[in-house]
């Protein structure tokens, strides 16, 4: 088998955070069926990974990336340069120009067949012994100076709703709009048993989720800077009154709002602002919320580095969100529409209260 498939995987291979495969949550040990794992991922046009097990061609859903390098060397030979070892005794080539830096100051990068990896603590370390120089976002190899680029990589004119008022005014729907709420809200709504309560939607769009909530009797705020969203959100669901409408950069909302919301629903809102205001949305979130308040949202783990979308990974989320709340419901989603199976990752968590 030496294509991935177009259409719904067959089966579902997770890669943990250490980079080991996990089959039925158990993790794989045989050291064969793990490098056999490893060596044959790929990625397709729509940005998934896949692998071939057992005679199937399986969806790959990494908790970091898909490749994590336990240790790295320097080769003497200077046309490979430089390789990775990861889980399984999997090595991969590299070269010094694929790497970026993430705000954790942790090395990020590609191998020779294109596969992301990021590098643990330990392979960090025996890489910084291997340069010949480093400074905060620069490493120096003989007499070569490398420029790292963060990841993922910003972009500001996102910040700026002309960015978003030229996407929606395109003859074609913005790719992040379904034209409805998603599909998951009953499902996980009636999981939750979620009751009346004060919802915020940041980044609302055309409002399809904010009204799914005001349909189900919710008190819902939608908030976009966007004059074209707001305007389709009106248009179609103006008539429900406890439906409001904001438009305004949401990083700008007023003391006005703060500590009045029970729920904020998060959906492509976090993927499309620049990444480095990424802790300030979290932060935002906080003050919008009543003290024992609930985020749930419906997040994306996928290797982008440029956006909008821009990229992320299940271990970013957890590093983001696990000091200031409870995480209660945390789930890959794969009932969705096929260029999203297996990249949503649904989160339901509440607000530390000690905050």
């Amino acid at each position: 088998m030496n294509k991935a498939p177009e259409h719904i995987p067959q089966r579902f291979l997770k890669i943990d955070e250490e980079g080991f495969a996990l089959m039925d949550q158990i993790r794989v040990s045989h050291e064969e069926f793990g490098h056999h794992l490893l060596a044959n991922l790929r990625r397709d046009p729509l940005g998934y990974f896949y692998t071939e097990a057992d005679g199937h061609w399986a969806l790959v859903e990494p908790f970091d990336e898909p490749l994590v390098a336990h240790s790295v060397e320097r080769l003497l030979s200077p046309q490979t340069g430089w390789e990775v070892i990861m889980p399984y005794g999997f090595r991969s080539s590299f070269v010094l120009d694929s790497l970026s830096l993430d705000e954790w100051d942790r090395f990020h990068g590609r191998t020779e067949e294109g596969v992301p990896f990021v590098l643990s603590r330990k392979a960090q370390a025996q890489f910084f012994d291997l340069l010949d120089g480093f400074g905060d976002d620069f490493i120096q190899v003989q007499e070569k100076v490398y420029k790292i680029p963060s990841w993922p990589r910003g972009n500001s004119s996102v910040d700026q709703s002309g960015f978003w008022q030229e996407i929606f005014c395109r003859d074609e729907p913005p790719p992040f709009d379904l034209g409805q709420s998603h599909s998951l809200l009953p499902k996980v709504l009636a999981q939750l048993k979620i009751t009346k309560q004060r919802v915020m939607v940041l980044g609302a769009g055309a409002a399809h989720d904010a009204a799914h909530f005001a349909e189900q009797g919710h008190l819902v705020t939608a908030v976009d800077f966007c004059p074209e969203a707001i305007s389709r959100a009106k248009s179609k669901y103006g008539h429900l009154k406890n439906l409001r409408f904001i438009q305004q950069d949401l990083f700008s909302l007023g003391e006005e709002h703060f500590g009045q919301y029970d729920l904020i629903f998060e959906h492509t809102c976090y993927c499309a602002i620049s990444p480095e205001r990424r802790n300030e949305l979290v932060q935002l979130w906080l003050k919008l919320l009543t003290e024992d308040g609930y985020l749930l949202g419906i997040f994306f783990a996928f290797d982008q580095l440029a956006g909008p979308p821009f990229g992320g990974s299940e271990w970013e989320l957890r590093q983001r969100l696990k000091k200031n709340f409870q995480f209660l419901y945390w789930t890959r989603w794969r009932q969705s529409i096929p260029r999203r199976i297996g990249k949503e990752v649904v989160i339901y968590a509440r607000r530390h209260s000690s905050l």
